[in-house]
């Protein structure tokens, strides 16, 4: 299951606890109980919702209860159900809308107050706002929410995803002195990366001495450890070990270095590999030559960092890549549609040659100028390709020429049947004496000639008959 998903049931449970219709509410509201008017409504909108999942039905059954006159215990069990349904829903602003409005208007009780906040949060987390989640998790600090393990560690990530390395550091100690001897390897490796991102090089020291039982400061105890784990076959261990190495400036060596990034992208973290590649490439201690330049364009396109890809993709092309490498620079600029820059990259990969599937290429080269609206390029181009792709594209061009052929000739004919239909009523109010009938009957004979020769002046309507 995903994180947001996670988050999601997280918030849905403490909704469906704190918020549901028979909640405290707060002292300013002294009514308790629906009106047997209302009560009804509210009922089949709660089942709606909550047992058979119908949001339609419960949406136009609140909305109903909206149209009526309220009081404040049923505006707020609206304003709850509310809230609950757009959370299901994903609509989750919605969501966070309704709860500050029942906390605003004093739907929600002082005691439930901490965790409507804590709610809040976790909804702009889903949202990945991380700076309006941290607010509404300090909110919920400040009117008495009180961390638990869980919690702290929530924040500590939180605090580090925003660059706020200091107070990460200071909820991570704090799950860390909770957990004690038993902290967990992801306490240690948040630690690891804090105290690395904060210079706090003691403590760095301290936690890979406790964990690894050695001193960090004597690169052979280092070595030691990473090769027992590596005669054991536990490779996630002996990354570990020299991830902390790279951290605090151990390792140097091209060698070195690029067992980091193979490990990164061993253990599906592709985009750490390629910043890690880059930034020791930029630096000089690995050395940059084709096959690396390919190795971290392949890194950030699996990544799906296609803008980060494009720059060095040229840089490999320009390196003796040749055509292949362009028509990859070619496909990149496809897919984040930058459709003349894709062109441009497959042309020059086609001539220069190389290139595995010259169909293809002409496929994406007719599919750039169709996007441009060029399309009797975009023709040749497909009919270049001469593969299945390339007939496709032609048919489907055909037939939106065919519809718009078939559209223009409706309308012309549209005209004509207005004009006949209204040459029939004039004709039928005839024996009301020329002075009786409309005005607009007297030109109807003309105008209906004008209508019948467009009709059969217009290309579109070749072959047709009214």
């Amino acid at each position: 299951m995903s994180m947001k998903a996670t988050l999601k049931g997280a918030v849905v449970v403490a909704l469906m606890a704190t918020l549901g219709a028979g909640a405290a509410l707060a002292q300013t509201c002294e009514q308790t109980e629906f009106s047997s008017k209302t009560g009804q409504t509210y009922l089949e909108a709660e089942q709606a919702a909550m047992v058979k999942k119908d949001y339609a039905t419960a949406i136009s059954k609140l909305n109903s209860l909206r149209a009526m006159e309220l009081n404040c215990y049923e505006e707020g069990a609206v304003i709850k159900l509310s809230a609950y349904i757009k959370i299901e829903n994903g609509d989750r602003r919605g969501a966070v809308e309704d709860l500050l409005s029942a906390l605003q208007k004093g739907y929600i009780a002082p005691a439930d107050a901490p965790q409507t906040y804590y709610n809040i949060a976790q909804i702009y987390l889903q949202e990945e706002d991380l700076a309006k989640a941290l607010e509404y998790m300090t909110k919920w600090q400040q009117v008495g929410g009180k961390p638990d393990r869980t919690q702290k560690w929530q924040l500590a990530v939180l605090n580090q995803r925003a660059d706020k390395f200091k107070e990460a550091v200071r909820w991570a100690e704090e799950v860390r002195r909770e957990d004690g001897a038993n902290f967990k390897q992801e306490v240690y490796d948040l630690l690891l990366y804090l105290y690395n991102q904060t210079g706090q090089k003691a403590k760095l020291a301290e936690v890979l001495e406790i964990l690894l039982e050695r001193n960090p400061n004597e690169r052979k105890y280092w070595d030691a450890i990473a090769g027992n784990y590596f005669a054991e076959n536990e490779e996630r261990k002996a990354f570990e070990v020299q991830k902390a190495m790279y951290l605090i400036g151990l390792l140097k060596t091209d060698e070195e270095l690029m067992r980091i990034v193979n490990f990164y992208n061993r253990f599906n973290a592709p985009y750490h590999a390629a910043r890690i590649l880059e930034k020791e490439m930029n630096a000089g201690r690995i050395n940059k030559n084709l096959e690396r330049l390919e190795l971290l364009a392949n890194l950030y396109q699996v990544a799906r960092e296609h803008e980060k890809a494009i720059p060095v993709i040229k840089q490999a092309a320009d390196a003796g890549g040749g055509g292949a490498m362009y028509e990859r620079l070619g496909r990149s600029y496809a897919d984040l549609q930058k459709w003349k820059e894709a062109e441009e990259a497959l042309t020059k990969a086609l001539s220069l040659g190389g290139v595995k599937d010259r169909g293809n290429a002409y496929v994406l080269i007719g599919q750039s100028r169709y996007e441009r609206n060029d399309r009797s390029g975009a023709r040749e181009a497909f009919k270049q390709a001469g593969n299945n792709a390339g007939r496709s594209w032609i048919d489907f061009m055909n037939s939106e020429e065919q519809t718009k052929r078939a559209l223009v000739c409706f309308e012309v004919q549209a005209s004509v049947l207005n004009v006949q239909n209204e040459a029939k009523i004039c004709k039928s109010l005839a024996v009301l004496g020329p002075e009786n009938v409309p005005e607009s009957c007297k030109t109807v004979k003309e105008r209906l000639s004008a209508a019948e020769a467009k009709f059969n002046a217009t290309p579109e309507c070749k072959g047709q008959t009214m």
